[in-house]
């Protein structure tokens, strides 16, 4: 996977800082916002997951396991939605990760124009319901998740779950 990590960046549409914050001026040593791409195979779903990972632990996010284990859940479905559906049209995809003061958000882009919907819960099918457990997760988090267009007509999911620090 390569890595394009940038540092402190954008926030989610979440929450927010709001006037009581008493936080210092500036972010915080593990906010920042790090880019990872990879070529739309099998073999990225694990890459991409430990990539998260270990970017969690290398920057030392104040997150608890179970939040670090939704995230990873997360991205695994994510990147395997993006390997199984758009590996046609996009040979290539980006993971990233953007952590601030009190949440972290993972993206996974590709190039395919369609935007995906969360299948209903079939008790009979052995597949099909990554977007329904990614939203579950989400919800039962306390976050948020969406599914964007970019400018060059692909499409961006992302997951935005409250960072609350924990034993981590």
């Amino acid at each position: 996977m390569e890595n394009h990590g940038r540092g402190s960046g954008s926030r989610p549409e979440v929450g927010g800082d709001g006037p009581l914050d008493q936080r210092p001026p500036g972010p915080l040593p593990y906010e920042g916002v790090w880019r990872f791409t990879a070529p739309a195979v099998d073999a990225s779903v694990p890459q991409a997951r430990h990539a998260v990972r270990d970017l969690l632990v290398r920057q030392r996010v104040p997150a608890s396991d179970d939040l670090v284990q939704g995230l990873l859940l997360i991205v695994s479905e994510l990147v395997t939605n993006a390997v199984r559906h758009a590996a046609l049209l996009s040979p290539t995809l980006a993971v990233e990760v953007a952590v601030g003061a009190e949440w972290v958000r993972v993206s996974v882009e590709d190039n395919h124009p369609y935007r995906p919907t969360a299948l209903e819960a079939d008790h009979g099918q052995t597949g099909g319901r990554g977007l329904l457990l990614v939203r579950e997760v989400t919800r039962e988090s306390g976050g948020v998740c969406d599914v964007e267009h970019t400018a060059s007509g692909g499409k961006v999911i992302w997951a935005a779950l409250p960072l609350t620090p924990g034993l981590g």
